[in-house]
């Protein structure tokens, strides 16, 4: 059974996510509000911006790749959109880097990665 490639950053596929959730939220303009009458007036500046969180457990080698990718200012990422349940690509950058150690082993450890990717 083939798994679905849920990251690609800068062209190079990323590991099984342990977790992977897609949130789309719209981008308002500071005019919109409640008016005079009590209505909700909204002005969407842009629709559907892409906030990805993801959690990997990784070695100590995937450790130092996704550190490498949290300090760029920008990545090229295909992330699998599962409104269309197909690949789409954006620029992103990383921010709310963790990294924990689960496991001390002879191969320098078992680590929990999480993050977040926001889109441009």
């Amino acid at each position: 059974m083939a798994f679905i490639q849920y990251l690609n950053f800068d062209g190079e596929n990323l590991p099984l996510p342990d977790s992977y959730e897609v949130n789309m939220e719209d981008k308002e303009a500071d005019s919109g509000g409640e008016t005079e009458a009590g209505t909700i007036q909204r002005d969407v500046v842009r629709a559907g911006v892409v906030e990805i969180s993801v959690s990997f457990s990784v070695t100590p080698k995937w450790l130092k790749k996704l550190t490498e990718y949290k300090q760029q200012e920008s990545i090229t990422v295909l992330y699998f959109d599962p409104e269309t349940v197909t690949q789409k690509q954006t620029q992103m950058y990383v921010e709310s880097f963790k990294a924990k150690l689960e496991k001390d082993t002879s191969y320098k450890g078992l680590w929990t990665v999480s993050f977040s990717l926001k889109e441009f």
